[in-house]
This record gives C-alpha cells, sequence and structure tokens, in this order.
C-alpha cells in the first residue's frame, strides 16, 4: 500500500502535542478515540460535523455516537469472550458466511431495482426441503453489502439455511439511498417502492426452493418503516415483520411531515389494510418484533410504541404482555415486551434499548450505524421469524 508521506507526518505531528498526549487517559478506549479525532480535526483530515441531520433530506449521513463507541466495545468484548474459550472459536463467529452472494435486478411497472441474494452453501443439499426466506431494507446512505456486514444477517443464514435478499434503493430515487417511506405513492399496495420490493420477493420465491409461509421482512431506520408498509400492504406475502429503529405506516406524507415524525412522533399514522381486515378483538394483522434505542434522537422512541400499537395492540385487547428486564452481555440494559394469544403464542415484542441511539442493536464495527453492545437484534429476529 503507498503511504501518502505528507498525509502521515501531519497527523504525526498532531498526535506529538503535547495537548493530545496528555489527554490520553491509559486503557481508556474512548479517550484515545477522542485524541484521534482532535489530532484528524488539527491535520485538517476531519469527516463532516457529527451535527448535520441526514435523511430524508440532504446526502449526510444521520449522526450518532454509537459506530465509534461500538468499535471499541467490539473489540473489547471479542477479547473477553475470547479469555473465557481460549484457543476456542467466538460464538460469534459459529456460522460465518460461506455460501454465495449474488447481483441481480428487477424491473416491473413500478421502475427497477438492484438486490443481493445470499443462498447459503448448505442450500444445494436440502433436496426438495423448501427453506425460509428474509427480506432486509437498508437505512439511508446504505448498501445491501454495508448492512449485510453490519447486520451479520448472512452468517445467521449459513447457520440457519434461509435465503437473505438485500434490495437497493437507487439513487436516483432518493439521493440519500433512503426508501421513501413518507411518500403517499410508497405507502400502498401495487404502487412504488412496495411494489417493487414484494415483486423482488416473489422472483426469490419462484427462482429458490422458498417456504411461501416462512416469508419475512425487516429493516433499519428509513428501512424498518417500509418493512412495516410491507407488512400491512402484503400480509399475504410476509409472515412476520422485524423493524428497528422505524416509524409506522402513515407517519407522514412528505418530507416535512417525516422529518415531524422522526422529532416528535407520529401525529396521524394510519393502520392501512388492518382497518379494513382487522374488528376489534381480531388476531394481530402480521407478527412483528420491534426494536427501538430510548436514546434515540434522530427517530424518536415514541414511534416504536406506534409501531407496536399498530401492529396489533390497539386492535386486540386479548393480547397478553409480559415484561421482562435484563441485560445483553456486551453491557445493554433492555426491557423485553411480549404480546401472546389465547393460545400463549406470541404475536409482537416490543425491545426498549436503555441508552441506545440510531443503530442496529448487536451488530459489528464492520457495518454502519451499529451498536455493538448488544442485544442481538439479528439473532432475535431470526427467532422470532422461525417460531412465528
Amino acid at each position: 500500500m503507498k503511504i501518502n508521506r505528507g498525509l502521515f507526518a501531519r497527523l504525526r505531528s498532531a498526535l506529538a502535542s503535547p495537548k493530545n498526549a496528555s489527554a490520553i487517559e491509559p486503557g481508556k478506549a474512548g479517550s484515545i478515540a477522542e485524541t484521534i479525532h482532535r489530532a484528524l480535526a488539527k491535520a485538517g483530515l476531519e469527516t463532516p460535523s457529527a451535527a448535520t441531520q441526514g435523511w430524508p433530506g440532504t446526502n449526510r449521513r444521520v449522526p450518532d455516537a454509537a459506530p465509534r463507541a461500538g468499535l471499541f466495545a467490539d473489540l473489547e468484548a471479542g477479547r473477553a469472550r475470547k479469555a473465557q474459550n481460549p484457543g476456542g472459536l467466538d460464538d460469534r463467529d459459529a456460522g460465518s458466511p460461506r455460501g454465495e452472494f449474488l447481483s441481480r435486478s428487477f424491473s416491473n411497472d413500478a421502475g427497477t431495482r438492484a438486490y443481493k441474494l445470499y443462498v447459503p452453501s448448505n442450500y444445494a443439499s436440502t433436496a426438495m426441503t423448501r427453506v425460509p426466506l428474509v427480506v432486509m431494507l437498508h437505512g439511508c446512505t446504505q448498501s445491501p453489502d454495508d448492512f449485510a456486514a453490519g447486520t451479520r444477517m448472512n452468517a445467521l443464514a449459513e447457520r440457519h439455511g434461509f435465503l437473505v435478499a438485500y434490495p437497493a434503493q437507487a439513487a436516483n430515487a432518493n439521493g440519500s439511498r433512503c426508501w421513501n417511506w413518507f411518500r403517499g405513492q410508497d405507502q400502498s399496495r401495487d404502487r412504488g417502492e412496495p411494489a417493487l420490493i414484494a415483486g423482488i420477493t416473489r422472483e426469490v420465491a419462484a427462482n429458490y426452493r422458498i417456504d411461501e409461509a416462512r416469508i419475512f421482512v425487516a429493516g433499519l431506520s428509513a428501512g424498518a418503516a417500509m418493512s412495516v408498509i410491507l407488512g400491512a400492504e402484503y400480509p399475504e406475502l410476509y409472515a412476520a415483520v422485524g423493524a428497528h429503529s422505524g416509524l409506522p405506516q402513515g407517519a407522514a406524507h412528505d418530507v416535512a411531515s417525516a422529518f415531524g415524525a422522526m422529532k416528535g412522533g407520529p401525529a396521524t399514522a394510519r393502520r392501512s389494510r388492518a382497518d379494513d381486515a382487522a374488528a376489534p378483538g381480531s388476531q394481530p394483522l402480521v407478527p412483528t418484533i420491534v426494536f427501538h434505542g430510548d436514546a434515540d434522537q434522530t427517530v424518536v422512541p415514541r414511534n416504536g410504541d406506534a409501531i407496536v400499537e399498530q401492529a396489533g395492540v390497539a386492535a386486540d385487547s386479548r393480547l397478553i404482555a409480559s415484561v421482562k428486564r435484563g441485560g445483553s452481555a456486551d453491557g445493554r440494559g433492555y426491557t423485553r415486551t411480549v404480546y401472546t394469544d389465547d393460545g400463549g403464542n406470541p404475536r409482537l415484542e416490543h425491545w426498549v434499548l436503555h441508552g441506545a441511539g440510531h443503530a442496529w442493536s448487536g451488530g459489528s464495527a464492520e457495518g454502519s450505524y451499529t451498536d455493538a453492545n448488544g442485544p442481538d437484534a439479528s439473532a432475535e429476529m431470526v427467532r422470532f421469524f422461525l417460531r412465528s
């Protein structure tokens, strides 16, 4: 690798300054990160201001401290696990991706979207057995590769034997590559982006041995908001929904109301097809699992509450709630509420992540917008999906 000696000299000089050197507290990863942060700024290599808001109106990333802090937490957690199991494999390495990650494209009357498809290595050996499919919708500024790396969903697919599809938002559809969950034409069945994503889902199901009763959709942020729309508009296609840091359907109708919903919560969120199909006392339309950080400043936590209500709590007073408070192995506290029907079957789960911001819980620092402190949202979603 060719080294830019001029930049290296500037960074070395900045790090060597007394002000920066004295700021480092021994053994403090956060202190080291801040020192490097200041050194980069002094060297003229700083990234854009973290105060800049991201979606849906600009091309800049949504700010969040979790990815930077999560990197050091992930390293420390990995060292701790290896210390407890010297010479052994980290449990997060089990089932690492060894299958094919294919690039595809889909077109219909609503347009064209690229997508990636992960096919696990054991798919060919399953004979005629049909397997589940998980559709993963990335957040703003992300890509299928970035989202796959951050969520580790391909590793779970390898372990459990399901396929994963990652539709990609086009830059000419949204400059920040956000799914347009806030536009009226993208909130309805057989129109706009819901039609495109449903089309990708059906194409994969037609070309592979997919169990049509076990097709699921999940997403982060704008991807979570679109996942909620898909679950409501295509209940016959998606058996369950996973929403991480998202918004309910109908929370906005344009860019201005989108920012209002993100910052203050939905004002007039609607249930769409559930209004027509679900009478009081009926079962929730689609089983749903929700994750939301209670320190999320990008999409306020009230939106997570609204997704749960929209998914069935308000429509079914017979659901029984049980609450558990705990903490992940990496130190993130949470409150988990499980809603079960009369038969004891879980229909909804709501995870409130204490102190977490706008980032995928338990994700890998190899992807953007992840919080390594857990709990592992990917693993919990897969567990919920495969039991739904």
